[in-house]
């Protein structure tokens, strides 16, 4: 015997808010106060004109307070505008964090250099210049190879990227701390940006 279950119509981010009004709360770390006030007109306006949240920046408790607005009609609008202050707050440029709004199949990975190898001191030191590079040289490699942004913040790195893209900018990440020459990082990369193009 087969029953028919009740059929309704798929409901609106307006109808399905009822009565609770959602809240995100990013901390922002100190060295990250005064670019947040420099880019704050970049920040805000796509988060109320597009997102349309209600955003304000709590100077007390360092953080930016986020929440969903009467007018709010996507679901995810609220979590991507958290993505997006969250991408800031962790060193990358508005202008490619602002992607996380437009984007649906990005999203952040971060991890500690001491995930990949236990080090200390110069050893430390030595890890995150090969990471870097002379002038940034080996990070924008990377980057452009992969199609990734990257931020090096002390032993922290974040890769902001699709999933398929920051894993290979990970794997030419990994590489260089375990020890392996930047030539052969380098070799890698290129065979990889070769082959995403003959993907495309």
């Amino acid at each position: 015997m087969q029953v028919d279950g009740p059929m309704f119509p798929a409901l609106s981010a307006k109808e399905m808010q009822a009565v609770d009004v959602e809240y995100r709360k990013i901390p922002v770390p100190h060295n990250r106060i005064t670019p947040l006030r420099q880019n704050w007109l970049k920040i805000y306006e796509p988060l109320v004109d597009y997102m349309k949240l209600q955003v304000r920046m709590n100077v007390k408790r360092r953080c930016v307070e986020l929440r969903t607005s009467e007018d709010s009609t996507e679901n995810s609008s609220l979590q991507k505008g958290a993505d997006f202050v969250r991408a800031f707050t962790l060193g990358f440029d508005v202008d490619d964090a602002i992607a996380l709004l437009r984007l649906d199949e990005l999203y952040i990975d971060s991890f500690e250099i001491r995930d990949v190898k236990s080090l200390t001191g110069d050893h430390m030191s030595r890890a995150i210049g090969r990471v870097a590079g002379k002038s940034g040289k080996t990070k924008f490699a990377i980057e452009n190879a992969t199609r990734t942004r990257i931020v090096v913040a002390d032993s922290k790195i974040h890769i902001l990227g699709s999933y398929q893209n920051t894993i290979l900018a990970k794997r030419a990440i990994v590489s260089l701390i375990l020890g392996s020459p930047p030539g052969k990082v380098y070799g890698n990369l290129k065979n990889v940006a070769t082959r995403m193009k003959q993907s495309l």
